[in-house]
């Protein structure tokens, strides 16, 4: 029978070696898996974090391991390419850092083994990903396990598969359910025994069948259906191989019984019902602890994606934990699930592209809470399709719908994206990354935009697949497009939540993102190394305000929630305090006395707000309470304003003649000059090491669409995130960019 052995403790691990050792090394660290190597250089900015090649070593005696025919060793994430070693010998390379894989030992086991695992995270151009707004964190960051089966046992091999698929269909009220099994080995004589048990653990169908017959029907009669967060009812599948009344080896998957179709005018339908899909995105890394992450880590994150209210996350952008999926499965959460193929099409990547979608789709097909899968990311950042991109994804989407007749296919399209390109006709679904309102234009855009898509092209589901902006502890009673104040991220999603939730066509839309994430490349905000889009914080311990917005939209938990707890010393006589509830009704007290009662269909309450010595106000919806204190100060507190951390440049530094352009004028405005417009686009091709005429580096296109929507950015903002691209400014080069801009006339 099969045992499965968990290797996470006493790895010696080495970022200095430099070749497979022949023994067991004696000086280098000892670590416990999950283990990331970029856990601190990963996230503190400067886009230099160590990429390269690291060494895992472990010693394993025979012995110790469970008696039986086949040692498999199975590895659940090394980013992000690795190479395994047994005794001095390679025995196998593996590209692509999210997957499960699994390697056969038994040839080549002794008495005595050094079990070696070289990981390597270093740039390259045919390993995905290459070229993102993420850290693309080294180590052996998911669990590690010795697979100890008989020699005939369920497939090991094929792509990291659990060597089970299951395919539901529902028929009126019953489901026929298909269970394929996949055999090693298997003898003339050996039997089958399939099983359906429902939640509660009773037998539902079961059928004992020949070795050769491995793929079955059974009928499950009244089916309960997985209904998403209303009733996610899960089944359970087990296939036996049994020699008499041996059993050899089993298999068992859970799965849920559903239909579902997107409809370009409905949006989502799940079971035949309307069901909005309205979410988040998720990365998987942690403050302090990169992707090595504990079962406690995602259990977290799956609880706050449920408080917020969330129906679905896309998992972006790369395969994330299996306990993660099974947490989706059981929570009734519809998922996006997506391969790394992101930002910069390498024409030398294809095969990588194919393997990772292999590995996703294999590895997860029996998960009911998966809908659809992702093609690529964004993967027009340096301008159009090509042929090249075009014929990839047509061989993605070929592939998908030839593993998986079930599920549909989408992808993300970054915003400057025209929406004819021949590429956005591919898959079945397509969503957009737009930002409007942060890195260009204004929160009013977005939905007009859609609405457009939506007329051009109406037999296209289309959604929103990325939209937020910046917030991080500062604070302001005027909020503006661009300082990351959390005060102005709260109105962005004020503003979004009213255009999207209010667009039923739209198939789906996710937040970016629901925790802020690391991006070692990322020198904005006043926090370098992060990317702070995110509704809670990176550590988990914050929920923004913006967070109770989507709250008071999608949860059914009653609450109320008063903003700007962290905003106390205000210098205005009278302040605006904004309160979010699902509850219909709000009143606030101000020092006991009531400010009025508000109702909102839109879940926002406004209340203007005498700020004199100190207030204590209370916000009151129903049974719900929430509290929070003001204090009325002379001097706007500068705890409260944006810095800069370690500013290759501030504002201040920056010399502004008057009537002339400087860094610190916004690229909308200095793009209304003629001679201002030529002078940037030259400066932005040379300072991003790239051509005027959209050639790229790093995966930003440098053209006029790119710069329409960078348009609310300061010159001095946009060249602090030239990181994010690859190219780190010094302080003598973005002061002469402003010398050149110091010689051109504003504009009247």
């Amino acid at each position: 029978m099969r045992e499965v052995l968990n290797l996470n403790t006493k790895w010696a691990f080495s970022k200095e070696a430099d070749q497979v050792p022949e023994i067991m090394p004696q000086r280098w660290y000892w670590v416990n898996l999950p283990h990331c190597w970029n856990a601190i250089d990963g996230q503190d900015g400067g886009s230099d974090y160590y990429r390269g090649t690291c060494y895992y070593a472990k010693e394993i005696e025979k012995s110790e391991l469970p008696v039986n025919s086949q040692y498999y060793l199975e590895i659940r994430g090394a980013n992000s390419s690795a190479d395994v070693y047994l005794n001095g010998k390679k025995l196998a390379h593996h590209d692509g850092g999210y997957s499960t894989w699994r390697v056969n030992l038994t040839d080549f086991l002794e008495d005595k083994n050094l079990l070696v695992i070289a990981v390597d995270n270093s740039p390259n151009r045919t390993v995905y990903p290459q070229t993102a707004d993420f850290t693309f964190y080294g180590g052996l960051y998911r669990d590690v396990n010795l697979i100890a089966v008989n020699d005939s046992h369920f497939d090991l091999d094929y792509y990291g598969g659990p060597g089970i698929k299951v395919s539901p269909e529902i028929d009126e009220s019953d489901a026929k359910v298909g269970v394929e099994v996949f055999l090693t080995n298997a003898k003339e004589g050996q039997t089958l025994v399939y099983t359906v048990k429902d939640q509660d653990g009773n037998m539902v169908a079961e059928v004992e069948k020949a070795v050769d017959d491995t793929a079955e029907v059974l009928t499950i009669p009244q089916v309960h259906l997985w209904n998403g967060k209303k009733d996610p009812y899960l089944y359970t599948a087990k296939v036996a191989l049994k020699d008499g009344e041996e059993i050899l080896d089993a298999v068992s998957t859970r799965f849920g019984c559903r239909t579902y179709e997107i409809d370009p005018e409905k949006g989502f339908i799940l079971n035949g019902e309307s069901y909005p899909l309205r979410g988040v995105s998720r990365h998987q890394d942690r403050w302090g602890l990169g992707n090595a992450l504990l079962p406690e880590h995602h259990r977290e994150d799956i609880e706050l994606i449920c408080e917020v209210g969330a129906t679905t996350i896309r998992l972006a952008h790369y395969q994330h934990d299996q306990y993660f999926y099974d947490l989706c499965d059981e929570k009734g959460l519809v998922i996006w699930a997506e391969i790394p193929y992101i930002s910069d099409h390498m024409d030398t990547g294809r095969e990588n592209t194919v393997s990772q979608m292999k590995e996703l789709i294999t590895q997860n097909y029996n998960h009911p809470s998966i809908v659809v899968w992702g093609l690529s990311n964004e993967i027009t950042m340096s301008g159009s399709s090509t042929p090249d991109l075009l014929e990839n994804h047509n061989i993605l989407n070929d592939l998908a719908h030839e593993m998986d007749k079930t599920r549909l296919t989408t992808m993300a399209v970054v915003s400057m994206c025209d929406i004819h390109d021949p590429y956005i006709q591919i898959p079945d679904t397509v969503s957009y990354n737009h930002y409007f309102g942060w890195y260009g234009g204004n929160t009013s855009m977005n939905g007009p935009w859609l609405d457009n898509f939506h007329k051009e092209f109406p037999n296209i589901p289309i959604g929103m697949s990325e939209y937020g902006c910046e917030a991080l502890n500062w604070h302001t009673s005027d909020p503006k497009q661009g300082d990351y104040t959390e005060e102005y991220q709260a109105y962005y999603h004020e503003e979004l939540i009213k255009q999207l939730f209010t667009r039923p066509y739209l198939w789906a839309t996710h937040v970016w993102n629901m925790f802020d994430f690391g991006a070692d490349a990322r020198n904005e905000g006043g926090e370098n190394g992060q990317n702070h889009k995110g509704l809670v914080t990176f550590d988990r311990k914050y929920k923004k305000d913006s967070f109770y917005a989507y709250k008071a939209w999608l949860s059914d938990d009653p609450f109320v929630h008063i903003c700007g707890k962290r905003y106390v010393d205000r210098v205005e006589e009278e302040t605006k305090v904004t309160v979010y509830s699902n509850l219909p009704e709000v009143e606030l007290f101000v020092n006991g006395k009531s400010l009025g009662k508000q109702t909102s269909p839109e879940h926002f309450f406004y209340f203007m707000v005498p700020n004199a010595r100190e207030s204590t106000l209370v916000a009151i919806a129903g049974d719900c309470k929430d509290e929070s204190k003001i204090r009325k100060v002379e001097v706007f507190n500068e705890e409260y304003r944006l810095k800069e951390k370690g500013a290759v440049l501030n504002w201040f530094d920056i010399t502004e003649p008057e009537g002339y352009y400087s860094l610190n004028d916004t690229v909308e405005d200095i793009m209304k000059s003629e001679e201002g417009k030529a002078m940037f686009m030259q400066m932005m091709a040379g300072a991003m090491g790239a051509q005027g005429d959209g050639k790229q580096e790093g995966g930003m296109v440098i053209n006029e669409a790119m710069m329409k929507m960078l348009g609310s950015f300061t010159v001095l903002r946009l060249l602090n995130m030239a990181g994010t691209a690859g190219k780190v400014l010094t302080k003598e080069e973005m002061l002469g960019v402003n010398a050149m801009l110091n010689k051109i006339k504003k504009c009247d």
